[in-house]
């Protein structure tokens, strides 16, 4: 009969112990003393940082488009503008975005001057006639936004999936 007492005393502590358990997990984070308190406290919770979540998603989308739009991608191509002349003075620029729009500067080193010239790029071509160096510093900045499209598309998968 001791016996029996005893197990019925080690199985009545081990379901007390879980209820404890699970009473401290309800209301953890809570000051509330009614399991319906504290289950509308942490419904009331979790309706914040949703709307929290909903707000910095916002932002981050917003921040996204804003960096498409930055002149992020940049290359520079050296080289001797006269045959005379040595050590790769010029220099022609390439700064776009993410669409292949911006700005082709190149600098023409002389002995006596320095020329500084800029064009605009819209969709990686420009209106006014481009130098083999300017098409090359174009050709490839436009290769950094086709290596960041894969990274970007994974971002953009990662938050929408």
């Amino acid at each position: 009969m001791g016996l029996l007492g005893v197990l019925f005393g080690l199985i009545g502590h081990r379901r007390f112990r879980r209820l404890s358990r699970a009473h401290s997990l309800a209301f953890a984070g809570t000051e509330e003393k009614s399991l319906i308190a504290a289950v509308a406290h942490h419904a009331e919770e979790t309706a914040k940082l949703r709307a929290e979540l909903a707000t910095l998603a916002r932002e981050l989308a917003d921040l996204r488009a804003d960096l498409a739009q930055a002149l992020r991608h940049v290359a520079v191509v050296r080289y001797d503008a006269f045959g005379d002349m040595g050590g790769r003075m010029s220099f022609s620029a390439a700064v776009l975005d993410d669409a292949g729009d911006g700005l082709v500067i190149s600098s023409i080193h002389g002995r006596t001057e320095t020329r500084t010239y800029a064009k605009g790029v819209r969709r990686g071509t420009s209106d006014q006639p481009l130098s083999p160096e300017e098409e090359q510093a174009i050709r490839f900045a436009l290769r950094s936004v086709a290596a960041d499209a894969p990274a970007a598309e994974r971002r953009m998968a990662n938050t929408h999936g």
